[in-house]
């Protein structure tokens, strides 16, 4: 049965909640700058992820694991500054929480003060669940992250499926009942069966929102570059590319690059 879209004027943690409550799904998207998160908000998307994955899209890295603080607040600061409706998740950079609590609320204190966010967002379960009761109790909103961590890519060796097997299944499943029971406002299922993620879906009452976990949760994350197909070598089964910029902007530079070798541009109606 369709359920008919309220409009939200601003979505806060609280709408994420309603939503899933009403049964409307939640439409998420990273981004990392101004320009493309003006454009991103404008679309109406409801979360905007200023993700990690800056080290990979951004900076060129092969993993999250080399952007820092400082790059994470450079970053978030120029999303806040585009936004009008979505709610603003940045997510707290390897090495900046998991040695302790205290680490943990600084890291998430510089976030929210120097960037304006509106959350964290943090890999992992019960092994980081002091370090998140701290920044909660900060009254900082945080959103869990399970399933394929790839702050964790070292440990696990490898981006696979995560949880097939019973024993992790039921760790995850666990550890996403304990995100809720502590305060987290709603968590990323990534890469995990669809057939679990539906059943973590059912069993708790904070939004999920799933990359690569089928569409039984309560909405859906992508990274803003691989869905424009801006990125073209990374082709995960769970991805659909809406265009193919790559190309597009290829042709459309090489265009320019032949003009300005030719003289064609600028023409006489493009000089003062």
């Amino acid at each position: 049965m369709s359920t008919a879209k309220k409009e939200y004027k601003r979505i806060t943690v609280k709408t994420l909640v309603d939503m899933k409550a009403n049964g409307e799904k939640i439409s998420m998207l990273t981004a990392y700058d101004y320009s493309m998160a003006k454009i991103v908000d404008g679309a109406g998307i409801d979360v905007i992820l200023v993700g990690d994955s800056a080290s990979n899209v951004m900076a060129g890295h092969e993993t999250t694991l080399p952007i820092t603080l400082d790059q994470m607040i450079y970053h978030a600061s120029s999303v806040i500054r585009a936004i009008d409706r979505a709610l603003v998740v940045v997510d707290l950079p390897f090495g900046s929480y998991q040695s302790d609590p205290k680490e943990a609320l600084r890291s998430a204190i510089r976030i929210m003060k120097e960037s304006g966010a509106h959350s964290v967002k943090m890999e992992g379960g019960k092994e980081i669940k002091e370090s998140i009761k701290r920044i909660l109790n900060a009254g900082i909103p945080v959103m869990g992250h399970l399933g394929l961590t790839p702050q964790s890519i070292y440990k696990f060796g490898t981006y696979t499926v995560r949880a097939k097997e019973e024993q992790e299944a039921e760790d995850l499943l666990a550890d996403a009942k304990m995100l809720e029971r502590i305060g987290c406002f709603g968590m990323v299922l990534e890469k995990i069966p669809a057939s679990l993620a539906e059943e973590v879906a059912k069993s708790v009452s904070i939004p999920i929102i799933g990359i690569g976990a089928g569409n039984g949760v309560d909405g859906q994350v992508l990274v803003l570059h691989d869905m424009l197909g801006i990125t073209h070598e990374f082709n995960p089964r769970f991805l659909r590319r809406y265009m193919n910029l790559y190309e597009e902007m290829t042709t459309a530079i090489s265009q320019y690059v032949s003009d300005v070798k030719s003289n064609d541009f600028p023409s006489d109606s493009e000089q003062y």
